[in-house]
């Protein structure tokens, strides 16, 4: 997508082996604009256990301008992002810009349940945090900093061991250089792979481990929000008739206040057929919630790792 956006722009598309299927595609694009600033770069050298950041600093290397962007390579953004996502920064007690994000494209029944956390829950739970507290994490779809931050944290090295890497980012932006961060009110789309129940529920896992890590304390109340599972376990307990109905009025509630929380983030084609998820994702949930408590062990792009209690990542 191009972007309306005044200001000059650099673009550093970064791999980490020449195999990979996409370098065939920034070809092509590089092609297609000749006179975008814009760069393939092969990201040789392993700088840390985390993949994406390794890249990031070899990348960094080769920035030259002074508000840095970083997005995952799945990310898809409307034309008018950048001009956005940059003017918060022209406030300088603003040291960092993230935006909510949604999976643009569920094929099936695991991923919907993947995109109705991400799509209902997830940034709904971010706005009622950001209504106790300011944020001191970012979101880690498309962040953008200016490099006098970057520089001030120790650069991208220093998280270059860290499986959350964005809330990282964020909060030593935040903790050492006492700035804030605002949220740009542009959604952008990230587009998955196809996941199965199996691999959709270790990249949930691996979420639920990573926020336990990172904030133990309001993870650990979570599950109070549990909207399914509380009056659930109060109707099996009570075995009454008024507890069936407030299931009932609970489920019924939880489904609407689902579809309509997708809905103001930007509907995804079809989710109104799997409406009765909402209920699902919650038992799912609790599941998923009283597990991260009972290892450490993630599956991250195919190899095991050990997430320290300091958010760092070691091989098993």
């Amino acid at each position: 997508m191009e972007q309306d956006y005044p200001g000059t722009v650099q673009v550093l598309f970064g791999v980490a082996s020449p195999d990979d299927p996409v370098c065939a595609v920034v070809k092509q694009l590089l092609a297609e604009f000749p006179k975008m600033d814009g760069q393939l770069v092969l990201c040789r050298e392993q700088l840390g256990i985390n993949g994406k950041v390794s890249s990031l600093i070899q990348m960094q290397r080769l920035a030259r301008h002074d508000i840095i962007i970083v997005s995952d390579g799945d990310v898809r953004v409307p034309g008018d992002f950048l001009r956005n996502a940059v003017a918060p920064l022209s406030d300088p007690d603003i040291g960092l810009v993230n935006c909510f994000y949604r999976l643009a494209n569920p094929v099936n029944a695991a991923m919907r349940w993947e995109a109705l956390a991400i799509n209902a829950d997830f940034w709904s739970q971010v706005l009622q945090g950001k209504s106790i507290a300011p944020l001191d994490f970012a979101l880690g779809a498309v962040m953008v900093t200016r490099r006098e931050q970057l520089a001030k944290i120790g650069g991208f090295e220093a998280l270059a061991d860290h499986l959350a890497d964005d809330f990282q980012l964020g909060n030593r932006i935040v903790r050492i250089c006492r700035k804030r961060i605002a949220l740009c009110p542009v959604v952008v789309d990230c587009l998955s792979a196809p996941m199965n129940w199996k691999e959709a529920w270790a990249h949930q896992l691996r979420w639920a481990r990573t926020i336990r890590v990172s904030k133990p304390l309001p993870y650990a109340a979570s599950i109070l929000g549990n909207a399914t599972f509380w009056p659930l376990l109060w109707a099996i307990a009570q075995s009454s008739r008024i507890a069936f109905i407030t299931l009932a009025a609970c489920l019924v509630l939880r489904i609407v206040s689902a579809q309509d929380l997708q809905t103001r983030l930007g509907a995804v084609p079809g989710q109104g057929k799997y409406f009765w998820l909402a209920p699902v994702k919650d038992l799912l949930q609790f599941a998923l919630w009283a597990s991260a408590f009972f290892g450490n062990e993630i599956v991250w792009r195919g190899q095991r790792f050990r997430v320290q209690r300091d958010g760092r990542l070691a091989r098993v």
